[in-house]
C-alpha cells in the first residue's frame, strides 16, 4: 500500500509541482510515471505486471479511503436508494 516510511516519502515530495487540471492531464501524468518505472526496470512482462498491480492497488485504496467514506456521507445526508441499500453491514452478515 502507499503508506511508506517518512524518509522515503520525502524523496517523492518534489517529483512534480504540476497538479493535473483535468482527467486527461491526470491520465497523462500517471502514464508518464508508469512508463518511467518500466523503462528504469526494463521492459518485460514482470515489470508491466508490477505496474498494473500498483495501479490496481492505488485505485482500490482511493476507493476505500476517499470514495467509500464520501458515498457513506452522501447516503446519510440524502437517504438510501432502496430498502436493500438501507441495510447496514450487520444486517447482511
Amino acid at each position: 500500500m502507499p503508506y511508506i516510511k517518512d524518509y522515503t516519502r520525502a524523496c517523492f515530495d518534489g517529483v512534480s509541482r504540476v497538479v493535473p487540471a483535468n482527467p486527461g492531464q491526470l491520465n497523462f501524468a500517471v502514464t508518464k510515471l508508469v512508463h518511467a518505472y518500466i523503462e528504469r526496470r526494463g521492459l518485460c512482462y514482470k515489470h508491466i505486471n508490477e505496474a498494473i498491480g500498483a495501479l490496481e492497488c492505488a485505485k482500490l485504496e482511493l476507493y476505500r479511503m476517499v470514495a467509500a467514506p464520501y458515498e457513506d456521507k452522501k447516503r446519510k445526508n440524502n437517504g438510501p436508494i432502496s430498502d436493500l441499500d438501507s441495510l447496514n453491514l450487520e444486517d447482511v452478515r
